[in-house]
């Protein structure tokens, strides 16, 4: 009865990945085993990129270079290919940037097949430097850690709003308090209105969806990284080898001190 539970939820998962993509599926062979990732079709100018160097060869013998456990594991470098131990590699190139494409419901679970970037102040538009790829490690967060990154970002729109329209009439009300029952309800209900009014549609107000919240709480994710890198696919098979590629030694550059290697990525 197992084997035909585990079956069918592979049959299913099989026909969601082929109906969220027109791309095939990339297969990434490493020296630590192999992992499959689909391409978002939504990304298209970070999916057709990557899907041509896929099939250029271009990452083949490549490493994942900068690895930080509980954040991600970076490479596709070209520098990196044989390069000797010990030597710091990861050279970006201008010659293949691009816009980013940014969307709300992709974020950084745990197997996010992302790109890196140059910082923003020599990059303000967050355009994706697409001759590298880095794919998410993570941590998982509890609920109580979810609710307090909520807090921590919804907490002061919401302080900034009550000071601008609900403490100007605060002597108001406190002198209603004693005087006048009827009268003081009805003012606060009319300035309590007007708050939630305002918190409802302020900008910049974040929680996190179900989805987000159910991939962060359970495989993990590096949430921080929301809305400014571009995720144009994930690693769906092989999430164990994130994990062995993660858990590596690294040195003083966060280049493990034994190589991972991709050895060859092809499109299946």
């Amino acid at each position: 009865m197992k084997k035909i539970i585990l079956l069918i939820t592979s049959i299913l998962f099989s026909l969601c990945i082929s109906a969220q993509t027109k791309y095939p599926t990339i297969v990434i062979e490493t020296n630590y085993g192999t992992m499959k990732a689909i391409l978002y079709d939504d990304t298209p100018n970070h999916s057709n990129h990557f899907l041509k160097l896929v099939k250029d060869g271009y990452f083949d013998g490549t490493l994942f270079y900068r690895v930080l456990k509980h954040f991600m594991i970076q490479g596709g470098a070209q520098d990196s290919k044989n390069a000797p131990a010990g030597a710091q590699v990861g050279s970006g190139r201008t010659d293949m940037d691009i816009m980013p494409e940014f969307h709300d419901h992709h974020f950084h679970k745990k197997g996010a097949l992302a790109a890196p970037r140059r910082n923003d102040d020599v990059n303000p538009q967050k355009k994706s430097d697409g001759s590298q790829f880095f794919v998410v490690h993570g941590k998982v967060l509890t609920e109580g850690r979810i609710d307090t990154l909520q807090r921590a970002v919804n907490v002061p729109i919401k302080n900034k709003i009550i000071r601008e329209h609900y403490s100007p009439y605060r002597p108001q009300l406190n002198e209603l308090k004693t005087k006048d029952a009827s009268a003081y309800n009805a003012l606060l209900d009319s300035v309590l209105s007007v708050v939630d009014s305002l918190y409802e549609a302020a900008p910049g107000k974040f929680f996190f969806r179900d989805d987000m919240r159910e991939a962060y709480t359970t495989i993990g994710g590096a949430r921080h990284l929301d809305g400014e890198y571009t995720v144009f696919g994930e690693v769906f098979e092989g999430l164990d080898v994130i994990d062995k590629i993660a858990n590596l030694e690294v040195d003083s550059y966060e280049r493990p001190h034994k190589d991972a290697k991709i050895l060859r990525m092809y499109a299946e």
